[in-house]
């Protein structure tokens, strides 16, 4: 398929930016675009502009039932979504209750159970914004951050993206704030049975540790309390990046802006004003419409761009991959982040993933970026120090468990899990996770040249099998999902060493071959994750195909006609402008935040073409 490899190659050149960079949307449904105009209306900033071509990309989402829904075959919508869009086209201005859309978005709210129904954190932020009741307990208190990294739990424990998220948060659950404007629309008609605040209730637990929390922290003095709230505030300042947002998460600083507001900060305040145009930054384009980014991805799509288009043959020597590779350069972190907390004795030496993050490395795309400089670190000396660096940094983030996880080192603590706190698993907990793992071993394989008989990749491989699911797949964290993970996996394990003979190998190709469509590609259904299953798509898309023909040429020293078959469905997708399309491929929370990558259709084809044809030769010419 060589003519398919060239058309991708140039696509992908066509939507390089001059900085070197690709700057593919990180789209992520509406709720980043309803909180937008959410925090602009109640800060009173007439930014009528973005306001407007924020409720017309909400609304061309609606369905036609009333609902919003996360991904394509989620049912009849999802409750959350709908609220936060219904809230933010009433608080816009622009749109009223007696609107044919929104009446029909309020009678499908209630009929899904009414705003007690929402994701935890929906109703924060009606309670932020004077719409719900806070809770009257919460399972962490605003004193778990001062306990030292010396007690058996204590505030790193946490995964980095819970602690930015719980953070202001906590300072928010302590103060019950909530700001309301002449403009805040009355949503007491999407209460449900139970009325407002009851189902906090649920929340209460008396267990454990948390127990022990209870009656150990929550009598402490005031001033304690009060020690708590400033190393809140001190910890949030001292994490903003560049551009004023915390952590370069729209969630965060979303949080963090009325957290401040809480303690006194006028909305006017240089640290809430630069953080309003921080988030403002993330705004993009799609299909003529704005989106509010939940962060942006440029340097995980320049990474994943510059390394898949020199497998496609273009030399470190062409312009593309020289500006992408020295924007990646420049992207290297010098800073030490949470991350040491865990990692003491490792010096910076990772990449993270967002443009302006330097603080908040993952290994993700720490070795994707290691990928893209590998052929230029044997030439310049520059680039050899960073792959060094990175190469050191990626070794020491190993955990105790042999398997890698995305941001920190050994931060899985089980007890989380129990917390009655919605997605807790996701949010509070980073641990070893079959991509990851899979993704290094693929790195140290075929780039560091380590074999399984490496005692670090040995470890690494040993995690992957004892985490084998029954059927043979591998679940995939960070990815949707089954598809994701055994690819990953697969992969890995192969560029180690490990032989296709292997039983897990075996049980690996054989439930992959199992679950190829009759059209020849694979897809995947976004509610595997809450599953905890693998369920089919019923029908094909370009990227989870991608994946699936990755993870076979792998292991396969001839092709099987499997193979061609996702070759040929890959031919004639490539074209495709269905909804498949915009199927979300990553995730961030299981049921409630899931990624469309807009790279991935063009990047993760190309590597499958890419390594078929660098291993087989041209499909083309075997079938003429």
């Amino acid at each position: 398929m060589p003519d398919e490899r060239n058309r991708l190659v140039a696509l992908l050149k066509r939507a390089q930016a001059s900085d070197g960079s690709w700057g593919h949307p990180f789209e992520t449904g509406i709720s980043t675009d309803a909180y937008m105009i959410i925090l602009l209306r109640s800060l009173e900033i007439n930014d009528e502009q973005l306001i407007q071509s924020l409720v017309e990309r909400i609304e061309s989402r609606q369905e036609n039932n009333g609902a919003w829904k996360l991904f394509y075959d989620e049912g009849d919508g999802n409750v959350s979504a709908t609220v936060e869009a219904y809230y933010a086209l009433l608080y816009s201005g622009y749109r009223r209750k007696s609107d044919p859309r929104l009446r029909a978005a309020r009678r499908r709210i209630l009929e899904m159970g009414g705003i007690e129904n929402a994701h935890m954190f929906t109703k924060f932020m009606l309670a932020l914004t004077g719409q719900y009741r806070w809770p009257p307990f919460f399972p962490l208190p605003l004193e778990f951050l001062l306990l030292p990294p010396s007690f058996p739990l204590h505030f790193f424990d946490i995964s980095v993206y819970g602690r930015a998220n719980l953070t202001p948060l906590l300072v928010l659950l302590d103060n019950k704030y909530s700001r309301k404007t002449s403009k805040s629309p009355n949503l007491s008609e999407l209460l449900g049975m139970r009325g407002e605040g009851e189902d906090w209730r649920e929340m209460r637990t008396d267990r454990g540790f948390l127990s022990y929390v209870k009656q150990s922290i929550l009598g402490w003095p005031a001033h304690i309390r009060a020690a708590a709230k400033q190393r809140a505030i001190q910890y949030m300042l001292k994490h903003l990046e560049t551009d004023g947002t915390f952590y370069s998460y729209f969630s965060a600083t979303f949080l963090m802006i009325f957290a401040l507001l809480s303690e006194g900060y006028s909305k006017d305040h240089p640290v809430i004003a630069q953080a309003i145009e921080g988030l403002k930054n993330f705004r993009c384009t799609i299909d003529g419409q704005t989106h509010i980014q939940y962060t942006t991805a440029h340097v995980w799509n320049t990474a994943l761009a510059s390394y898949a288009l020199q497998e496609a043959g273009v030399p470190p020597t062409d312009d593309a991959i020289q500006k992408a590779n020295h924007y990646l350069l420049s992207r290297q972190h010098y800073r030490y982040g949470d991350w040491a907390i865990h990692n003491p004795y490792s010096p910076p030496g990772g990449w993270g993933f967002s443009d302006i993050n330097t603080i908040n490395p993952d290994l993700d795309d720490t070795t994707a970026s290691l990928r893209a400089i590998y052929r230029m670190a044997s030439e310049e000396g520059a680039f050899r120090q960073a792959w060094d660096r990175g190469i050191s940094w990626l070794f020491s983030m190993q955990n105790d468990d042999g398997g890698f996880a995305a941001f920190e080192k050994n931060v899985d603590r089980r007890l989380w899990r129990y917390l009655p706190i919605d997605g807790a698993e996701f949010l509070l907990s980073d641990p070893s996770t079959a991509d990851l793992t899979g993704r290094t071993l693929e790195f140290l394989g075929t780039f560091a040249r380590l074999t399984k008989d490496h005692p670090t990749v040995a470890y690494a491989v040993e995690w992957l099998m004892d985490h084998q699911e029954k059927n043979g797949s591998w679940y995939g964290r960070w990815g949707i999902c089954y598809l994701y993970g055994t690819w990953a996996a697969i992969t890995g394990m192969a560029a180690v060493g490990v032989p296709s003979t292997h039983s897990s190998m075996q049980k690996a190709i054989k439930w992959l071959l199992s679950i190829q469509n009759s059209d020849g590609g694979w897809g995947e259904s976004c509610k595997s994750d809450s599953a905890k299953a693998y369920i089919p798509l019923r029908t094909s898309t370009a990227v989870h195909t991608a994946w699936a023909l990755d993870a076979l040429v792998a292991v396969f020293d001839q092709p099987i006609p499997e193979m061609e078959a996702a070759l040929r469905f890959l031919q004639q997708s490539l074209n495709s402008k269905d909804w498949t399309v915009s199927y979300p491929t990553g995730q961030g929370m299981a049921g409630g935040f899931y990624i469309h990558y807009h790279s991935y259709r063009y990047v993760f084809p190309l590597l499958a073409l890419s390594h078929y044809e660098n291993k087989y030769g041209s499909f083309t010419s075997q079938k003429s």
